[in-house]
């Protein structure tokens, strides 16, 4: 694939470090950016991401479908030729997962019925 069909991305996270910038071509998906973002994912950060539906991808303020390719995710406008192109890389856990975890957290620890008088 010639080099100017490539898009080069970079993935803004949450404390405004980035992850990338990477060169795919336009027919890469959403889903497997999510995928590298995870794999990318800085070890030391807390809160990082168990699997790609743990992500959502936001460009040009768009909350990006796994379905679509990076090419149609584009925007036209604002974009410099030959220019990185920056998404917002959120993590999201779904609400069952999230409940779960809630759950275990809420768990009666060993606690001390004494009082000080």
């Amino acid at each position: 694939m010639p080099e100017e069909d490539l898009l080069e991305l970079k993935f803004r996270l949450l404390d405004g470090s980035d992850i990338g910038p990477f060169m795919y071509p336009p027919a890469s998906t959403v889903a497997m950016l999510k995928e590298r973002i995870v794999t990318e994912w800085p070890k030391d950060k807390k809160g990082g991401p168990k699997s790609a539906s743990d992500i959502k991808l936001i460009n040009a303020g768009k909350i990006l479908e796994n379905s679509k390719t990076v090419g149609q995710c584009r925007t036209p406008f604002g974009e410099l030729p030959k220019g990185v192109i920056t998404m917002h890389a959120v993590v999201q856990m779904s609400l069952n997962k999230a409940k779960t975890e809630k759950k275990i957290d809420e768990a009666p620890k060993n606690v001390c019925g004494c009082t000080i008088l």
